[in-house]
């Protein structure tokens, strides 16, 4: 690593590392609506509802001077498309988490996590809980999908470009 490469505070980059694990977990741990009623995904919650929590300290760490600044991303395209994947992601890590409490909450599923109940944000209904599951399932795959996005473009800085971009998001 070049000693010029400016780096992520290590907060940052342990904020960063345990979002990424976060929300592939409650991907791998999600359920069809007609599962979640008999039997909750309680690791499934957990994690999303940890991924969204995140976003708060992340971001004041952010602002605060905990990232460097931003790299020459190439021409004008790349560079938008670059600020628009980030904001994707942040605007996701609290969509699909609150998509999700509001799916529970309408299923009538008790949510506790670490012995805390968690609070319903709407009314239990019986039958359909509306499109908002549907929208909440688009979410998370939608989220992977720019995450994976959002990876390969880092493996592409650092190993076509060669701009040492990873090497700022280490421990």
């Amino acid at each position: 690593m070049r000693a010029a490469t400016p780096r992520y505070s290590t907060l940052v980059v342990a904020i960063h590392w345990t979002t990424a694990l976060l929300v592939l977990i409650a991907y791998l741990f999600s359920d069809a609506a007609r599962q979640v009623r008999a039997d909750p995904p309680v690791l499934h919650f957990a994690c999303g509802l940890a991924a969204m929590l995140l976003v708060v300290p992340r971001l004041i760490a952010r602002l605060s001077g905990g990232s460097p600044p931003a790299q020459h991303a190439g021409a004008g395209l790349l560079a938008l498309a670059a600020k628009f994947g980030h904001a994707a992601l942040y605007l996701l890590l609290i969509a699909v988490p609150l998509t999700g409490w509001y799916a529970v909450s309408r299923l009538g599923v008790p949510v506790v996590i670490l012995g805390l109940n968690v609070p319903p944000i709407a009314a239990a209904v019986k039958g359909n809980i509306g499109p908002i599951g549907a929208l909440h399932q688009v979410g998370g795959n939608a989220i992977l999908i720019l995450a994976g996005l959002h990876a390969a473009m880092g493996l592409w800085h650092q190993f076509v470009r060669r701009d040492h971009t990873l090497e700022r998001m280490r421990f």
